[in-house]
């Protein structure tokens, strides 16, 4: 272990102050330093950082972006989500394992560039996509993958591979970014004309129990999904015991088929911090933090900017946008590659620096959150709608949508359709309809709200989008005639099979199983007895599962027996003699034979 080594370490732990609750900054920059955290990275990153050497490994081992083992100079992240496999993934993948001469998993013999495999990075508007270090490639080829890995072999910097930059922002010099916005339909609230920083001004004119009555008036619900009433959890964060109180904003956004925040992020990210000061000054927070996603870390330079602008405008800091005595910030948490992170108890530990466990509720985070300190954390979208209601009123804001579901929503459409990107449409469209308007034609199914939502079959598409019918955190995945239904839910089950924290049997042992059951059935060794098999075991790790992962992991399985049991009854065997199909008696024995040196004999009545 070098002196120059150590040192490095030190400085890294001393950049962050040694502060234990800033782990995660501290492995990301010894990561993006030295390509892994090694066991010796650990061992000194626990010294400085008074933490026990098992927490450090335990924080590394966790999230996929991160490794103790040595990886390449570049790493290529290809994204194998449903999407990207409709949309053609294999043909690039194996142009990418011939031009560098290398397996997925692997690293070539020159130890500059590693190949993996990763989920949903955000852009299944525009796959089949790959994170090259933290640059996006959206739209690949097997041309481009040439053009790519020849560029590499030169020069070793994705940065220096020609592209063409995106449109709006992903265009500034901060991002240089060849994602596109893929804004397709503009709504009135989200990415309407607006006069910027009113919402925050009106706010401050307010008090801050005024301020959450509008928005319970409002009837603004989170647009994470959960929808939950954003009123009534600041409600609770402010009245909880506590002097100091935390703003969270989930931007973490990793269920397949989501990218609606990337566009916001890119293109409204001033309205967001607007919604959070809004939040900051509602329930008496001096802090707030945004918890970035690993794969949007090509925006963080500019996000950094733009909150770097709003200090320099008085916007933020201390006594902000001019109030005595509300001194509010926002800092920025990267992320590390980690789905469970989208639930808020499990974003609250990576926050402190930890594994990204869900915590035990009660208490809530309203109770007791980041810090053990009372905590809100919201959606994205959520607090640009909060920074609209102030701006414009209760009244407006409620004035489209459904009854149930007032206002606008984000959604983020991809898969069989000629126009996928963002829409923003009021709240009660129908299915049917939606699906006219992003060119889908001969539906089989469509997911809603990705593969913790719904898939529906046609005989669903008169029913609306909104919380008291189909609740969405914005993804809509269409599926047409020719794609097979089981294999969707199968490959659904593996993403949820690997994103599983790891925490409760239920969810590590139940979704194996069921991924496993329909595997079986797949491969056509089926039974009509292994449908309620499915089912009872879905319902099973549903109810027992301690966190909303496990809660929802069962639904491709659960909503396709429902919607599209004809599809599995096609495919199942008539078993003989009570015999198991699945029991491959020649399988079973294949390891006895190998250690005898001899086959065996199987004989048949």
């Amino acid at each position: 272990m070098s002196v120059e080594f150590k040192q490095t370490i030190k400085e890294i732990c001393e950049a962050c102050g040694n502060d234990r609750s800033l782990m995660m900054d501290v492995v990301i920059a010894t990561q993006k330093r030295f390509g892994c955290v090694s066991n010796e990275a650990m061992d000194l990153i626990a010294e400085n950082m008074n933490a026990h050497r098992v927490e450090v490994e335990g924080v590394v081992s966790f999230y996929s972006f991160l490794s103790p083992d040595p990886k390449g100079q570049v790493v290529i992240r290809l994204c194998n989500d449903v999407v990207d496999q409709m949309q053609g993934v294999q043909a690039v993948a194996e142009a990418f394992k011939k031009e560098l001469g290398i397996d997925f998993g692997q690293t070539t013999p020159d130890g500059k560039i590693t190949l993996e495999w990763t989920p949903c990075i955000g852009m299944c508007d525009q796959a089949p996509a790959a994170l090259i270090n933290d640059m996006v490639f959206t739209y690949l080829s097997t041309d481009k993958v040439r053009e790519i890995t020849d560029e590499l072999k030169k020069h070793g910097d994705p940065e220096q591979i020609p592209i063409r930059y995106g449109d709006g922002n992903n265009a500034h010099d901060l991002v240089k970014s060849m994602v596109n916005n893929g804004l397709r339909k503009k709504g009135a609230v989200i990415f309407g004309q607006h006069e910027a920083e009113k919402g925050v001004k009106n706010a401050l004119s307010m008090s801050a129990v005024e301020v959450i009555r509008e928005v319970k008036n409002a009837r603004l619900r989170g647009r994470g999904g959960a929808g939950f009433p954003t009123g009534m959890k600041w409600e609770f964060t402010r009245a909880a015991d506590g002097d100091k109180k935390y703003i969270l904003c989930n931007a973490d956004e990793g269920e397949p088929g989501t990218f609606k925040d990337r566009v916001i992020l890119t293109e409204r990210a001033d309205l967001l911090f607007e919604g959070m000061t809004i939040g900051g000054y509602a329930v008496g927070s001096d802090e707030g933090i945004l918890y970035l996603r690993a794969e949007y870390a090509y925006l963080r330079a500019f996000l950094e900017n733009v909150l770097k602008e709003r200090r320099d405008r008085g916007l933020l800091g201390k006594n902000a946008c001019g109030k005595d005595g509300f001194d509010f910030d926002i800092r920025i948490q990267m992320g590390a590659g980690a789905y469970i992170c989208g639930e808020e108890t499990a974003l609250i530990s990576s926050c402190e620096g930890l594994r990204g466990d869900p915590k035990n509720r009660p208490p809530f985070p309203a109770q007791k959150g980041y810090k053990e300190c009372p905590t809100s954390v919201n959606n994205v979208e959520t607090f640009c709608a909060v920074a609209r209601i102030l701006d414009k009123g209760a009244a407006w804001f409620s004035e489209v949508g459904s009854q149930g579901s007032p206002s606008t929503k984000l959604l983020s459409v991809s898969g069989d359709c000629t126009n996928p990107g963002v829409y923003e449409f009021p709240f009660g469209m129908r299915v049917d309809d939606l699906l006219k308007k992003v060119g889908a034609q001969d539906v089989q199914a469509v997911l809603i709200g990705g593969p913790s939502g719904q898939l529906i079959g046609s005989a669903d598409f008169e029913r609306t989008i909104c919380y008291d019918d189909l609740a969405t955190g914005g993804s809509v995945i269409v599926f047409n005639s020719k794609r097979n239904i089981l294999e969707i839910v199968g490959q659904y089950m593996d993403f949820f099979v690997e994103e599983s924290c790891g925490y409760c049997t239920p969810c590590r042992v139940g979704n194996v199983l069921l991924r496993n059951g329909i595997e079986k059935i797949i491969h056509g060794q089926g039974e009509k007895a292994d449908l309620d098999y499915l089912q009872e075991l879905g319902e099973t790790v549903k109810l027992a599962s301690r966190c909303g992962l496990g809660q929802t992991s069962p639904n491709p399985v659960l909503t396709s027996l429902k919607n599209f049991r004809a599809v599995y009854e096609a495919v199942l065997i008539e078993p003989t003699d009570g015999q198991q199909p699945s029991f491959d008696i020649k399988a079973a024995l294949s390891v006895s034979e190998d250690l005898t040196g001899r086959k065996s004999e199987i004989y048949k009545d």
